[in-house]
């Protein structure tokens, strides 16, 4: 008798953790179908842009729409590259604040450069190091697939300020694309 319940509780056990690492596998998969969309609806925020709208900045203490742009790209890189326990490989600051990328083609290819990155890294979480906790920022304590999402949330939020700039240059934004 005792056997038996040993061998069911071994038993239930090792069901338990492959159906954990499972619905981890679900949510990786799931993390960087969501990433490849993000890159794509942003593509497309890009493509609607013309160098001119690139440089275009709708008050003086804002960013232009390129440097926006330019910033979720280095916050693609950072963020992940923390994520990850990694060393971004673009210092912020370094492409937002740089003059050589005033055009759409240097632009565009920065930031799905980072796209790519981010999505590269969402790819290599797997299920014990989405747990692993990190600080982010030196003051934000989370896990590695929080700070994940939280890169997630930042790139959202700052294409979606986009829309203003492609407004005012008379440019109507992309259809949105949550599926």
């Amino acid at each position: 008798m005792i056997l038996s319940v040993v061998l069911l509780a071994g038993f239930l056990a090792s069901f338990t953790v492959a159906d954990r690492i499972e619905k981890r596998r679900a949510y990786v998969a799931s993390s960087v179908a969501d990433w490849e969309r993000a890159k794509a609806y942003t593509l497309e925020y890009l493509n609607a842009s013309t160098d001119e709208v690139i440089t275009f900045k709708p008050t003086p203490d804002m960013r232009t729409f390129g440097q926006q742009m330019l910033h979720i790209a280095e916050a693609n890189y950072g963020m992940s590259s923390a994520a990850a326990g990694k060393t971004s490989p673009v210092p912020f600051g370094s492409l937002e604040k740089s003059d050589k990328h005033v055009t759409k083609d240097a632009v565009t290819k920065e930031v799905m450069a980072s796209y790519d990155y981010a999505i590269a890294v969402a790819k290599e979480m797997a299920e014990p190091k989405m747990s692993e906790m990190i600080k982010l920022f030196d003051r934000f304590d989370l896990t590695r697939g929080a700070a994940m999402e939280k890169v997630f949330e930042h790139q959202t939020h700052h294409r979606g300020q986009t829309t203003v700039y492609l407004r005012l240059k008379g440019i109507k934004p992309p259809q949105e694309k949550l599926f």
